[in-house]
């Protein structure tokens, strides 16, 4: 007699995204004069080197929760030397949690079903830090079910969404009719310092991160008719590279490290998929934009076509890194991507790779089918 074990195990399936920002844009142009002048800083040599930097990291918009108005409240935060950890904690807890609170409802209401029928929440952040943790926070925000069962992700840095994802996934593939919310949440805050010749990488900050939340809903069997499945998540998984835990503090290493390691590591998680090393252009590629060094290397790597890794660029422009949240922002640009390929009746890739690097040096992936197309 055949029973449930019999049957072939279901993938999690991504089934919608979300996405929040602060009110502050800034424009990538203005950056500069903005930032010197709110930390009194006239150094002109520093200035000349954040100028060529916002220039490099090809980001054009970024959204930011800092502004004149904290500023004016806190201005110990651009005086170098004070201490400003329990201020800084005071602004980031209460502003990542109202990030992930807006981005989750625009998840939800992407969804198109009850907040009541989410079983599960996977909460990622680096940029707070409490007891009880962001997660708590976030399902009262949201008026989640005390049975919600909750995970909260710290500190995992730009490879966070893609963790959360595995995680998210393999919540949903062990627990059968289960809907699991992913809210990731971001703020550059925690580490806004005024510029400083003794920490160059400062700059490279200053010049490439972002403020913002992403959120995406995972589950097994979507619904006919009530869920649009986006994303069907295959393979997952992690690797972090000994002996590397300081290289993400000094950030000219990074992108020769992951060119160096990212073959093997793509190989391992395309295995048994019935694809070959030299199929990389038949792939979809969802990176997360670490820089334009890192994409500009991969690209260089797999000698990818230049639309490959469009969607990363795109993000990249338009929000900066954005850590944990970038992912959420690329996958939506994918499937922009992909309804243009539609329009056009251009064949799109149906199989692909969502890629992240963060501290460790840690490497996430998934291997995913784009469900759209």
């Amino acid at each position: 007699m055949a029973g449930p074990k019999n049957e072939k195990p279901r993938k999690a399936t991504i089934l919608a995204l979300g996405k929040a920002f602060p009110h502050q844009l800034v424009m990538q142009e203005f950056l500069v004069d903005g930032y010197f002048k709110n930390t009194n800083c006239d150094d002109p040599l520093l200035k000349q080197k954040l100028t060529r930097l916002c220039k490099t990291t090809t980001v054009k918009t970024r959204y930011v929760v800092m502004s004149e108005e904290i500023l004016s409240k806190y201005p110990e935060l651009a005086t170098e030397g004070l201490p400003t950890v329990k201020q800084r904690l005071d602004i980031c807890n209460s502003a990542v949690t109202q990030m992930a609170i807006e981005a989750s409802q625009s998840c939800i209401k992407n969804w198109g079903r009850s907040i009541s029928d989410i079983t599960h929440l996977v909460y990622v952040s680096s940029s707070e830090v409490r007891l009880p943790g962001g997660d708590l926070y976030l399902a009262k925000g949201l008026g989640l079910s005390p049975e919600t069962q909750r995970v909260m992700l710290y500190f995992s840095g730009c490879s966070g969404g893609v963790a959360g994802l595995r995680v998210a996934k393999d919540i949903a593939e062990n627990n059968p009719g289960s809907r699991v919310l992913l809210a990731t949440s971001e703020t550059t805050i925690i580490g806004y310092k005024p510029p400083s010749a003794e920490r160059p990488y400062d700059l490279v900050g200053a010049a490439l991160f972002g403020d913002g939340a992403g959120a995406m809903i995972i589950g097994i069997n979507p619904i006919p008719g009530s869920e649009n499945p986006l994303f069907e998540l295959h393979t997952s998984i992690q690797h972090f590279l000994p002996e590397t835990e300081k290289i993400i503090d000094g950030p000219r290493e990074l992108p020769q490290i992951i060119e160096d390691n990212i073959e093997g590591f793509c190989s391992k998680l395309m295995k048994n998929s019935g694809f070959c090393e030299k199929d990389y252009n038949k792939l979809f590629w969802a990176v997360h934009p670490g820089g334009p060094a890192i994409l500009n290397r991969i690209e260089k790597k797999f000698e990818l076509s230049p639309e490959k890794l469009i969607a990363s660029r795109r993000a990249l422009a338009d929000y900066g890194n954005v850590s944990s949240n970038t992912i959420v922002y690329v996958l939506e640009y994918m499937l922009e991507e992909s309804k243009k390929k539609a329009s056009k009746e251009e064949n799109d890739d149906e199989w692909g790779l969502v890629l992240a690097f963060g501290p460790g040096i840690t490497f996430e992936g998934i291997l995913a089918r784009n469900l759209t197309i």
